[in-house]
């Protein structure tokens, strides 16, 4: 059998395989849905779902007929929760997307967003404004100072990408491998760069370091969503368009030539979403880990390996993911917040165990 056919066998798949994948990404829509909805609803003031929904529908325009609803319920939905909640699945959904394509270019289970640096450059970079910048901005209008710390994120993970991008690139070609070794070492030398200024910090700047660089929902504003959605929604957007490449370099680089693939250009509009979308979910969010390694591979194992429905299933399962945490990270604790990344990590840490001796056994027997 062929190269090409053996991508379009992988690619529609026999009709069971097809229909259990479809079945995978309704569940998944499914349970982004249950999770936006508890996240709106439960907290330290609980509202019934059905009041929720009423909420929701009047804010759009709707008229219904239902429950007498309060002041204090609207505000703490519309301009509490649903902020935050909006966040937390763009915020999910780019981590959990950037890691399965991450996974699609390296061909390896175990690749997430951190893997090349996007991670550790924005982490650098915020840091740097939290400890060195944020007292002179302080003299600037407030709308610069909101803006510093999400920006200089951005800032730092588009210039770790770009500088990676040189790296591996030469004769218009970009290597993977070069690019993963060039990822580690930057994202070590920006945890050192950041170990120093944390040594420099004062004890507000470390508390203000020690939930950013672990990650919370808790400062969502709208303006925040406003300024990381357009680039959530290009790593989105050019999701589906490689679904076929992905699925073409699982047989690797020459094979994907030969069925007509453009390989470089895959690549490096792969790195581009990647670094657009991870970028901005660490600048909007703080650094959040394993949602970028779970989710995708999880779900290679229960909806199988074709892009084309992988993608988007990762999409919706990580804004679930990420928004199922957060519910637990405010609520475990209250009226105190736990940071969002220590609830990720005590997920994903077996998880990723799991995965490293699963695989051990099939490289050893």
């Amino acid at each position: 059998m062929s190269a090409e056919a053996i991508i379009m066998e992988a690619g529609a798949g026999p009709t069971a395989r097809e229909r259990r994948a479809r079945l995978g990404l309704l569940a998944c829509a499914a349970l982004a849905f249950a999770a936006a909805l508890a996240s709106l609803a439960i907290g330290p003031v609980t509202i019934p779902v059905e009041h929720v929904l009423t909420i929701l529908w009047r804010a759009v325009g709707g008229s219904v007929a239902g429950p007498e609803i309060g002041l204090r319920e609207s505000v703490v939905v519309l301009d509490i929760r649903l902020p935050r909640t909006l966040l937390g699945l763009m915020v999910g959904a780019a981590t959990a997307t950037a890691g399965a394509m991450m996974q699609g270019i390296f061909r390896n289970p175990l690749a997430d967003p951190g893997l090349i640096g996007v991670s550790s450059g924005a982490a650098l970079a915020a840091v740097l404004w939290i400890v060195l910048a944020a007292p002179l901005a302080a003299a600037l209008p407030a709308a610069i100072g909101e803006f510093g710390l999400p920006a200089s994120a951005f800032a730092g993970a588009l210039m770790v990408t770009m500088v990676l991008h040189v790296v591996a690139t030469r004769d218009g070609r970009t290597s993977v491998a070069t690019l993963l070794f060039a990822g580690i070492a930057f994202g070590a030398m920006a945890g050192a760069g950041t170990g120093i200024l944390v040594f420099m910090a004062s004890d507000q700047q470390l508390r203000d370091l020690t939930f950013w660089t672990m990650g919370s929902l808790g400062g969502a504003t709208w303006a925040k969503i406003a300024a990381a959605a357009p680039f959530v929604l290009v790593l989105l957007a050019l999701a589906p368009l490689l679904a076929r490449a992905f699925d073409a370099l699982a047989l690797g680089e020459a094979a994907a030539f030969h069925v007509g693939i453009d390989v470089e250009r895959a690549k490096r509009l792969a790195i581009a979403g990647v670094a657009a979308g991870a970028g901005a979910a660490v600048a909007a969010a703080g650094v959040i880990g394993f949602v970028g390694l779970v989710v995708p591979h999880l779900l290679r194992l229960l909806i199988g390996p074709g892009h084309r429905l992988l993608l988007p299933a990762s999409a919706l399962a990580g804004g679930a993911l990420l928004l199922g945490a957060d519910l637990v990270a405010r609520t475990i604790a209250a009226p105190a917040e736990l940071p969002l990344g220590i609830v990720t990590a005590a997920i994903g840490a077996p998880f990723f165990l799991w995965l490293l001796l699963r695989r051990r056994a099939e490289l050893f027997g």
